[in-house]
């Protein structure tokens, strides 16, 4: 079964591997498999869900409250988001503005089928919106009990001091940070990482096995495999262009004798890996197939030894992207229509 960690300085706990429909549901999958994932993940324990309004434009929403529909409320952790676009993307259809986030939140309680999520977070940082409007508009659903916490999404480490001074005067918790991090990409480990701790921020990160390439299933100088995440416009392709590269694919080839040597598979190395950083509460996965789950949630309670940390780090190399510069690079400038 699946272990539990605080999420941040706070007594909420969640489940270290959480369940995520970012690229899946009303997307990649029909929502028979959706549903069926869904409930492959609570029989493995798994007990936190992720989604985003976005996802899908609002329908990643819809398929998750059905597929959650007549289970327990009080037994589950269910997270959403807002920020991008959504609906029929008018000016006020996106952003961190007070007008978008209430319409978000009610939009997305009444597509998830519940009264309030446990974690509400900005997608990204606006840079159009004054830090203090979205974060009274952040206190106030707190306060009106359509959500218990707040966290943000890929927010560098001097928006999260800004952003957690302001929830300080406003007497509400901001707890997490949802980052992309794997073996491949630790641009975060330099300052969002100790930044966070300092604050009681946890990360729940996603792109743990970095788009899939960590599985190995991707080789060097060979075609992508029919029906995988690179050759699907859908399953954000776009996002693994830069790990498609013959250099680091030929270094991640280079794991699976590390992976047999510690017993497991690459994905359980992969997510064990993430999981090994105490400031990682969660490690987000998805799933197309029920089958997947059943790898992947077996990498919850894997400690990884000094040897084998340092094994990957060789094998790797130097194709790992440590630059703390990336974290400015992601929250675009100005809002997206």
């Amino acid at each position: 079964m699946v272990n539990y960690r605080y999420l941040g300085n706070s007594g909420l706990k969640v489940s270290e591997i959480t369940y995520g429909n970012w690229v899946t549901h009303a997307s990649q999958v029909g929502d028979e498999a959706a549903v069926q994932t869904v409930h492959a993940a609570l029989d493995a324990g798994i007990t936190s869900f992720d989604t985003a309004d976005s996802y899908a434009n609002q329908a990643a929403e819809v398929v998750l409250g059905n597929a959650l529909s007549g289970q327990r409320r009080e037994g589950l952790e269910i997270f959403t988001k807002c920020y991008f676009p959504v609906g029929a993307k008018a000016p006020n259809d996106t952003g961190l503005s007070r007008k978008h986030m209430f319409e978000s939140i009610h939009g997305s309680l009444r597509r998830l089928g519940t009264d309030y999520v446990d974690l509400y977070q900005a997608h990204r940082f606006d840079y159009e919106t004054p830090l203090e409007e979205t974060f009274q508009a952040f206190a106030d659903i707190v306060r009106q009990g359509k959500a218990l916490y707040i966290g943000v999404s890929e927010w560098t480490a001097e928006q999260l001091r800004e952003g957690h001074a302001l929830a300080q005067q406003l007497g509400v918790q901001l707890i997490s940070n949802q980052p992309q991090y794997s073996m491949l990409w630790r641009v975060i480990e330099e300052k969002v990482v100790p930044a966070s701790e300092e604050l009681g921020i946890s990360q729940i990160v996603w792109s743990p096995m970095a788009q899939g390439v960590l599985t190995g299933k991707y080789l060097p100088g060979q075609p992508r495999p029919e029906g995988s995440r690179a050759t699907d416009p859908h399953s954000g392709s776009r996002f693994i262009e830069s790990f498609m590269r013959d250099d680091l694919l030929e270094a991640v080839q280079r794991l699976k004798p590390v992976a047999r040597e510690a017993g497991i598979t690459m994905p359980q190395l992969a997510i064990a890996w993430v999981l090994q950083n105490p400031n990682v509460s969660a490690a987000l996965v998805g799933a197309s197939r029920p089958e997947q789950l059943a790898d992947t949630v077996k990498a919850s309670g894997i400690t990884l030894d000094g040897d084998t940390l340092q094994a990957i780090d060789t094998a790797l190399g130097d194709v790992v992207n440590r630059d703390a510069e990336d974290t400015y690079n992601i929250a675009p400038r100005t809002r997206l229509s």
